[in-house]
């Protein structure tokens, strides 16, 4: 393979020269100098191809074939004494301290820059008072506890002074009265939306749009690719006589691409008024939208989707995506535009040609969790207006891949280029253990990013500190 030549290297650049010399003749090899990003088949890999910088970018028409499922369960084992997170030249990644969390998640930065992190299977939500530019908390509380499988944290009205914080459980939505710097909830629970079923996919996030007047709900799905659900909803189920088809007469009732039966109301983004009523479908086919936030630039919903198991180790691509209003992404029929699952072969042919194509598309069994846009300073210039994305990995490929933290990349217009990068890799420790599995992430008010992992239970604080030489 011929090795292009970098400008930076053609301008005489001695450190330029040295670094294409280490990096040697592979395209691999010389991508961080080149700022190139692997594609197609060349994009994904395993475990031993990830490092900070290395850059991604796979496209619809770069989707494999369906093969036969592979299975490799990931061991949890002890973080290695001494072992941190690897990050990109010049940022340091550090443990924070901490006293009560054991298996940290979601973690939402409040107004007041306290930090709120879900301690999901423990049933309660922390609170870390950072100060001081010291990854040792002043403070550590639990803010609530009784709560079932707490996950996504929003705080309400939109602003610096919030009355309520709102947290997701596996089966509805509470919110807490809560002024700045609470540090433990100041009544009981007011519970505003119920009924949510709370089996197989379980984690719920939360965001309120820009204006404040809707909240939406991720809802993943209750299975892998719903061959529990009834092949047509019953007539019961719907208005309409017995000799009515009973999907044609869904389809004509309900939104764009909604499921029925044990998946009703699931894979879907669903939004409530700030009270809890006027439930919405805003778009459905999401199988499992672990993490959503808002685009700073344009204001658009975002979220991160795992996608469907045992179609083999590169298929189907996970992916991030702005949610469209009234949009179908293809599950449980189709995915990543009208690719047919053979499970479903035969059914809702109908929607083949309506299927949204996503914005970013992610390597295959990454498990994407959570979205930060980071639009502070502390930063390189370059990553203001990107997004971090935590992998959190997945048992259903022989070789290992996720466990670590990516940028996307977007242009100024808040647009993504395709590409994502390498951000904080080192959590595997060999093709059969891993001792962080990342989750949760969030952008202090310092600037700082945090980043929770619920293998070991740890959380870090990456800060920039400059180029090194």
């Amino acid at each position: 393979m011929a090795v292009v030549i970098p400008p930076l290297v053609r301008s005489g650049s001695s450190f330029a020269l040295v670094a294409v010399a280490a990096c040697g003749l592979s395209l691999g090899g010389c991508e961080r100098v080149r700022g190139q990003a692997r594609q197609g088949a060349t994009a994904g890999g395993s475990w031993h191809d990830d490092r900070p910088g290395a850059r991604h970018r796979l496209r619809a028409q770069d989707l494999p074939a369906i093969s036969k499922p592979t299975y490799g369960m990931a061991e949890i084992v002890e973080r290695p004494s001494g072992t941190e997170p690897r990050v990109p030249d010049g940022f340091v990644a550090t443990l924070v301290t901490t006293s009560g969390l054991r298996k940290p998640r979601v973690i939402r930065a409040a107004p007041n820059g306290d930090l709120f992190v879900a301690d999901t299977m423990f049933g309660s939500v922390h609170v870390l008072r950072m100060r001081g530019g010291s990854a040792t908390p002043e403070r550590e509380t639990v803010f609530a506890d009784g709560l079932r499988q707490p996950y996504g944290i929003a705080f309400y009205p939109l602003g610096p002074d919030p009355q309520w914080v709102y947290i997701a459980n596996s089966d509805g939505v509470v919110r807490f009265r809560y002024t700045n710097g609470d540090l433990t909830a100041t009544g009981t629970p007011e519970r505003i939306v119920e009924r949510i079923p709370a089996a197989h996919h379980y984690a719920r996030d939360l965001v309120f749009s820009p204006d404040g007047t809707r909240l939406f709900v991720s809802v993943g799905s209750g299975s892998n690719v719903a061959l529990d659900m009834f092949p047509e909803p019953h007539w019961t189920m719907i208005p309409a006589p017995r000799n009515v088809d009973g999907v044609t007469e869904w389809a004509r009732t309900k939104p764009l691409g909604a499921a029925w039966d044990t998946e009703e109301l699931r894979a879907d983004v669903l939004s409530f008024d700030p009270t809890g009523g006027d439930l919405k479908i805003v778009a459905t086919g999401l199988r499992n939208c672990a993490g959503m936030t808002l685009q700073p630039v344009t204001a658009q919903l975002w979220c991160v989707v795992n996608e469907r198991d045992d179609l083999g180790d590169d298929t189907p691509f996970e992916y991030a995506t702005h949610v469209v209003d009234g949009a179908f992404y293809g599950w449980p029929w189709y995915f990543i535009g009208g690719h047919a699952d053979p499970r479903q072969a035969g059914a809702r042919a109908d929607l083949k040609d309506q299927v949204t194509v996503p914005d970013l598309l992610m390597q295959a069994h990454s498990a994407p969790l959570q979205i930060a846009f980071y639009e502070r300073s502390t930063f390189p210039a370059g990553y203001r207006g990107s997004a971090f994305v935590t992998m959190h990995g997945s048992w259903n490929r022989s070789q290992r891949t996720g466990y670590k933290v990516v940028r996307l990349l977007f242009d100024a217009s808040g647009t993504p280029t395709g590409e994502y990068e390498d951000f904080m890799t080192g959590f595997v420790v060999s093709d059969t253990g891993v001792w962080g599995r990342p989750v949760g992430v969030a952008v202090a008010k310092d600037g700082s990013l945090f980043v929770t992992e619920d293998g070991n239970g740890t959380i870090w604080r990456v800060t920039y500190q400059g180029h090194t030489t």
